[in-house]
């Protein structure tokens, strides 16, 4: 399970459905998501996977995008990628490269950033981490901070739609 196995749509189309589902759970770990995509299988294009993956994940609410967002560690969060999410281990840090040169004083302010941001909106800070710095994750969770709920809402369910994208794309490249 911890092993990233590339495939091509064909490959994914002839899975067993739980190998499906738990390939798109490695995707986005919202069970409803899963559920609602895997019903749309087979898929003619990695395009149509996501086109459908978008509309089901629009129409999800609140309950279940939190629960997607459970399944990430926090930005910066190197202990918790190694045990809670041994599955997309490889994917997360690989997405999160940025942290890993990140100076102790960012990755302190980062870390309480994160509490302060847990704190308000009660679940952990989602960005699409892929090719941003430390730095600029911190600003962004600094100026998302300023946000009400409902808007926070709805730019954590657009940024994990995001890092769902780029998982399908680590999926099938």
């Amino acid at each position: 399970f911890n092993e990233i196995i590339k495939m091509t749509i064909g490959e994914f189309n002839s899975l067993t459905v739980q190998q499906q589902k738990d390939e798109l759970f490695k995707c986005c770990g919202c069970l409803a998501w899963v559920d609602n995509l895997s019903e749309k299988i087979p898929f003619d294009s990695i395009e149509k996977l996501k086109i459908e993956s978008d509309g089901i994940w629009f129409s999800l609410n609140e309950k279940d995008w939190l629960e997607a967002f459970t399944n990430h560690p926090k930005i910066g969060d190197i202990k918790s990628l190694e045990k809670k999410f041994a599955s997309t281990k490889l994917w997360a840090s690989g997405e999160q490269l940025g942290v890993n040169i990140a100076t102790q004083n960012v990755l302190k302010e980062l870390k309480e950033m994160n509490d302060e941001y847990e704190k308000k909106f009660g679940y952990i800070f989602i960005v699409c981490a892929t090719g941003k710095s430390a730095e600029e994750m911190l600003s962004m969770l600094k100026s998302r901070l300023k946000n009400s709920s409902e808007e926070e809402i709805k730019i954590a369910s657009q940024e994990q739609n995001k890092i769902t994208h780029l998982r399908i794309d680590k999926l099938f490249s």
